[in-house]
């Protein structure tokens, strides 16, 4: 069976919370920021979004789980920077309103207190 963009978004979305469980137990979080052909692209943010591990997160914790939980065929990239991990410009992904960019309120949240303390 074949899905839009708009279904595989919209399925991920919902699944996020559930997925986000390790991650958070490390101190990070997953951004969701749009799907093409069946490749979920994500940002995994806080202390998971410079770690070295990341690539085994979201290929064996994030990737893993969505495929178990919606396709086998779904694909999961971390747009982490590097040329090979780039999202294109034409991914589904509607617009986001400010309250729900809640893991990147509290991952600045969190960084500004350690400033504050000198950690």
């Amino acid at each position: 069976m074949q899905f839009s963009d708009e279904d595989i978004y919209e399925a991920v979305k919902n699944y996020i919370p559930q997925i986000s469980e390790y991650v958070n137990s490390h101190g990070g979080g997953i951004e969701l920021l749009g799907v093409k052909d069946g490749t979920v692209y994500i940002k995994l943010i806080g202390t998971c979004g410079g770690c070295s591990m990341s690539l085994m997160t979201t290929k064996m914790v994030v990737q893993r789980k969505l495929r178990e939980l919606i396709s086998p065929t779904l694909n999961v990239v971390n747009v982490d920077g590097t040329p090979e991990n780039k999202m294109p410009e034409d991914v589904y992904a509607p617009k986001i309103k400010e309250d729900d960019r809640v893991e990147e309120k509290k991952d600045g949240i969190i960084n500004s207190i350690k400033n504050k303390i000198g950690l």
